[in-house]
Formats: C-alpha cells, sequence, structure tokens
C-alpha cells in the first residue's frame, strides 16, 4: 500500500494565510497540516509517499527535508501548469504509480483523526471512499449510498436538494483504491475525461462517469464519529484549530466563541440556556413557510416591535423596549445608572462588567447553596447608601429564587427607601407555579415606578438565534430614551414575525414548561446519584454543581469536552466561585440529559479516565 497526497493548489481562499505557502503548510494548533499526514502515515506503517507539488513546492520540500527517511520513502511529481489546472490533472501526473500498487489518495487541505485512516486500512474491501453523514457546513462532493454501502450517484450541485439532505453523504476526500481498479477503470476513464473536458476538472468526476455508467466497484466507509476538517477558507482554519485543540486549550477556544455551536453539530451544549421543548414544530414550520419574506423584506422599526412585544407579554406599548437580546438592553440601562448599584454574587456577570467597580455594593452569598432570601438582603443593604438594586430571579449560577410575595416586598422596600430596583426575569418561567411568578403586569409596573424588569426571550422560549429581549417600566420616560439609544432596526424580520405569531402557540409554551419542570426533577435525581457531584437545588434551566474527588470543575469539563464531546460551563472564574470546583449544567431534553449522565457514570466509574 502506497499514498498519494495532492498538493500543488495555491489556496487563494485563505488569502493571506496562503500567500507563501500551499495550503497544507498551514498549522493547526502548531502542527503543520502536511506533518500531521506525514506522521500518521509513518505511524500505519505506509512506506511509500508521493506528494504531488506545484504552488510554493520547493518551499514544501525544503520543510520536509529528511526527517521521515527512517520511516518514509517521500518522492515529488511536479505539477508545473497548478494554477491553470485541478486537481484531477495533479492526479494524472500520478497514474503511473496508481497502476502498480494499491493506493491511499489524499488531498492535501485534510485534518483527521488517525483512526479513520486506519479504519480505512482495516476494511477489507479493496476500493473505498471515506464518507461523513451530511450536515450543513459541509461544501463539496456529496453521494447517495445504499444499505450495503453502495455508492449509488454522486449528486451535483444542480441536483442537490436540501430536503432529501438526509439522504446525503459528504466525500472526505481520502480514497483507498486497488491497483487493479486504478489500472482497468479508473485511469482509462481519467485519460478519456481530461482529452474530453481538459485538466481544470476534479479527479471525482471520473468516479461520478464510473457510478453512472455502473462501472465502478468503489463502496463508501461512512467515518461515525470521528473527526476530520477540511480547511478552505479562514472560518474552516479556526473550527479545525477549535476541533483539535489540546486539553490544555480546548475550553478556552470553545467559549471564546460566545455561542455558534451549530458549526458543531455532534457537540452537546450544556453551556448555553435554552428551552429544548418549545418552539414547538409547528411554529417552527410557520417560520419556514414565511423565510422567503422574512429574508428579503426590511423589519419594522421601534414602534411595531413595541407594539409586538406588549401584545406578547399584555402589557402596554409604552412601558416596554425590544432590545437584539437582554444583552442589548443591559448595556443600554446601566450605562444610565449613576450612584451605587448592589449586586449578588456569585450572578451573571454581564451586568457588573458593564459598571465601574468602584460603583459595585456586593452582597456575596456565603451558604452552602448560596442561596439567600428578600430578608437576606433587605437586611445587608439596609444600611448601605445605594442607588440602584439588581436581582436575578432565579439568580445564574445558583438557580436560587425568591417567591413573589417575597420579591413584591423586596420591590416595596426600595421603593420606601427611593432605590430602583431592576429584576432579571430570563429563567422565571422555569420556576414551579411559573404561572403567578413573573412581575410583568400593567398594575405592578404601575404601583412600583421605581421597578425595572429585563427578561430574556432566548433562554425561556428556545429562540436564542433570534436575538430577543424586553426591558419593561412604567417610567416612559426611561422607555423612550432607551428606544432612541438602541438602533432603529436593532430586530430582524424574523424576531418580529415571531412576536406576532406567539399567542397562537401560547398553551403549547405552557405544556413545556410544565414539561420541562418534570425533566429537571429527574436530571436532578439522576445526577444525585454521581459519587464526584453535589447537586445544588435549582428554580432555573441549569443546575451548579460541586465537584470533589479525583476531578476539578477545569477537569471535568475538559473530559467532558475531549472523551464525550459534550461542553459545560467551569465557573471557576465567576466572583465568588473562584477555584471553589463548581460548574453549571443546562438542563436540556430527556434525551441529551441521559447522554451526559451516562457519561458521568462512566467517570464515576473508573471506565474512562
Amino acid at each position: 500500500m502506497q499514498a498519494i497526497i495532492l498538493a500543488a493548489g495555491m489556496g487563494k481562499r485563505l488569502g493571506e494565510y496562503t500567500k507563501d505557502n500551499t495550503k497544507c503548510m498551514l498549522p493547526i494548533n502548531g502542527e503543520r497540516l502536511i506533518d500531521r499526514t506525514l506522521s500518521i502515515l509513518s505511524n500505519l506503517q505506509i512506506k511509500n509517499v508521493t506528494i504531488v507539488i506545484g504552488y510554493k513546492g520547493e518551499k514544501l520540500k525544503k520543510h520536509i527535508g529528511s526527517r521521515y527517511k527512517k520511516t518514509l520513502n517521500i518522492e515529488y511529481i511536479e505539477n508545473p501548469i497548478y494554477d491553470k489546472t485541478n486537481n484531477i490533472y495533479s492526479l494524472s501526473l500520478a497514474q503511473d504509480k496508481m497502476m502498480k500498487d494499491d493506493t491511499l489518495l489524499f488531498e492535501s487541505d485534510l485534518i483527521y483523526e488517525e483512526g479513520i485512516v486506519k479504519n480505512l486500512l482495516d476494511n477489507p474491501w479493496p476500493n473505498l471512499a471515506l464518507v461523513a453523514k451530511w450536515e450543513y457546513w459541509m461544501d463539496g462532493t456529496v453521494v447517495k449510498i445504499d444499505k450495503d454501502k453502495n455508492i449509488l450517484s454522486f449528486v451535483s450541485k444542480e441536483l442537490f436538494d436540501f430536503h432529501n439532505t438526509n439522504e446525503y453523504y459528504k466525500t472526505i476526500n481520502i480514497y483507498k483504491f486497488s491497483k487493479e481498479f486504478a489500472k482497468n477503470k479508473y485511469i482509462p476513464f481519467l485519460q478519456a475525461y481530461c482529452k474530453a473536458w481538459g485538466n481544470n476538472e476534479y479527479y471525482e468526476e471520473v468516479l461520478k462517469v464510473l457510478t453512472f455508467l455502473n462501472r465502478t466497484d468503489l463502496k463508501a466507509l461512512p467515518i461515525g464519529n470521528e473527526k476530520w476538517y477540511e480547511i478552505d477558507d479562514v472560518q474552516d482554519l479556526d473550527i479545525a484549530e477549535t476541533l483539535f485543540a489540546n486539553e490544555r486549550d480546548i475550553l478556552k477556544k470553545y467559549h471564546k466563541r460566545y455561542g455558534g455551536f451549530w458549526r458543531f453539530p455532534k457537540m452537546l451544549d450544556f453551556c448555553y440556556l435554552v428551552n429544548p421543548y418549545f418552539p414547538t414544530q409547528n411554529m417552527k414550520e410557520e417560520m419556514k413557510a414565511c423565510f422567503d419574506t422574512l429574508l428579503t423584506e426590511y423589519p419594522s422599526g421601534m414602534f411595531v416591535n413595541s407594539l409586538l412585544a406588549g401584545k406578547y407579554f399584555n402589557i402596554k406599548q409604552d412601558y416596554v423596549v425590544v432590545g437584539n437580546g437582554a444583552a442589548e438592553l443591559i448595556k443600554s440601562i446601566m450605562k444610565e445608572m449613576k450612584g451605587k448599584i448592589g449586586i449578588v454574587y456569585p450572578t451573571f456577570e454581564e451586568y457588573p462588567n458593564r459598571l465601574n467597580k468602584d460603583a459595585i455594593v456586593p452582597f456575596n452569598a456565603t451558604r452552602k447553596d448560596y442561596n439567600y432570601t428578600a430578608e437576606d438582603l433587605k437586611t445587608y443593604f439596609g444600611d448601605k447608601k445605594i442607588e440602584y438594586l439588581l436581582v436575578i430571579n432565579p439568580d445564574n449560577p445558583s438557580g436560587n429564587f425568591i417567591t413573589t410575595k417575597e420579591i413584591i416586598k423586596l420591590v416595596q422596600w426600595c421603593k420606601d427607601k427611593d432605590i430602583h430596583i431592576i429584576i432579571d426575569e430570563s429563567f422565571v418561567d422555569f420556576s414551579e407555579d411559573f404561572e403567578n411568578n413573573s412581575l410583568l403586569h400593567n398594575e405592578i409596573l404601575e404601583a412600583y415606578p421605581n421597578l425595572k424588569i429585563i427578561k430574556s426571550i432566548s433562554k425561556s422560549y428556545g429562540v436564542p438565534g433570534l436575538r430577543l429581549g424586553i426591558l419593561a417600566s412604567c417610567d416612559t420616560e426611561l422607555i423612550s430614551h432607551i428606544k432612541k439609544d438602541v438602533s432603529i432596526w436593532n430586530i430582524n424580520s424574523f424576531g418580529e414575525y415571531y412576536m406576532q405569531i406567539f399567542g397562537k402557540y401560547s398553551k403549547d409554551y405552557v405544556s413545556a414548561c410544565h414539561e420541562f419542570i418534570q425533566e429537571r426533577k429527574r436530571f436532578q435525581i439522576e445526577m444525585s446519584k454521581i459519587s464526584f457531584i453535589r447537586v445544588v437545588p435549582s428554580q432555573a434551566n441549569f443546575f451548579m454543581i460541586e465537584i470533589s474527588g479525583r476531578f476539578t470543575s477545569e477537569t471535568l469539563s475538559e473530559t467532558l469536552l475531549k472523551k464525550y464531546n459534550i461542553l459545560i460551563k467551569s465557573c471557576n472564574t465567576k466572583k465568588g466561585l473562584e477555584n471553589k470546583n463548581y460548574v453549571r449544567i443546562a438542563v436540556r431534553s430527556k434525551h441529551d440529559n441521559d447522554l451526559l449522565i451516562e457519561a458521568l457514570k462512566e467517570l464515576d466509574n473508573n471506565k474512562v479516565s
């Protein structure tokens, strides 16, 4: 078995990264792609390697030098017209090699785990294409296969149908060909194809023709959960560095993204917080039905969107401002605050991060479960000079909840002391008896002009991609000011339409919240069976968990991500939780929660180090 690596291309889409080097010289976390591939081949006892070079080929040869001479016999074939041809021509230059020995064929802009190539070698079928189940980030050659892994067809871009993607597989651009297949089928058709269509084509077009004529013995080998990535542009480079980061850096690389984890569809995100049971499929289908219009038409301005938000929460239009997520409103209102503000720690740090540290009067929750009451806050802040008090209810990350009766008493206390109180209700719909726990009512807002309520629609309503949040108060002067402070088109058409149609699905939402509360109870019981964790009771859609035994919060987070592709949130850097070994874990669907529980059980039983 020999290997042929196609490395002649210019990689123009990578811009500055390939200005002076070919793509396979890209370093991913300090290791160049070509070195990773050659190391894998060496480990798997592949002795003979041919590299087809072109653009910056001499630099590639100089880099490889003789460092692999003890394990690999490396030869080079030059494509002198790399800027006028495509990889079909590069492969044709190596056709004599293909006819002399069985071949592993690689494109050089790939990063992958060694197990992928090992599985290819171990499989007895002589002609194989490595494939991955199609996912929305993929681009390039797509095939359809049958239950026996025969490749039925290559799907052209013209015939690609997004409604049929469950049937599609993406070729990884790693193949195994027998010398008989190359000599008797592939090379003759390659020569004919180049003669008929020229050299500026892709070698997989030949496989497409052979498949169409039913002249190929090529089967597909799905890679399962093995990791790989194709690097064509700077975003691919960034994702590849995240996927293949070492344990020391992997958490940092994921968390610096602040979301966008749909680019990693095999990862389970227990870090970011949403409702797993809403919106319903019917609501999603209604949104899809209007996609073309919502994509191509301008959204409304603040007047209409505050009207929709008022209808959404059954409060007056003049009392509410809509934000591009609660984060936009937090930024806007925090810069309006003058004077001291009382803040409970640990907490959601988007609020204090917007303030000068000198303005913060901290209340540090110190009980075992970091719980506190309205009376605790009144007692502590009673002799402190504050102009504002911030309460997140339920709190993040502790999940602490103050009942409606007690929170109203706290609001009244603040009113009597001429203190403005900001209550963040983003998680209140996950609390027990949630139908009666919100303060978003006209009569409450009007009774307490000192009260400002912030609510993220992303979290409890399960639509974080829409970026919706509201700020409500009967202080119409403040509301009017913030409406002018944010962008005139701060909400896109998808968010606007979602608010418009929500009323039809409000009963479904109530049912979803009840279903969630039941799953949270079950999840807590199952989690409590793990010996090295202590679950802090929560009324939100997450649990704060204390880690003990052989794991720290960091090592558990790293292990879950590296071994199981599960992302959780370490709280070690949160004020009040520094180095105390707490993590925050979201509550997802029963299916996802069970996957996490099984992973924790394996770790608990020492099955995985």
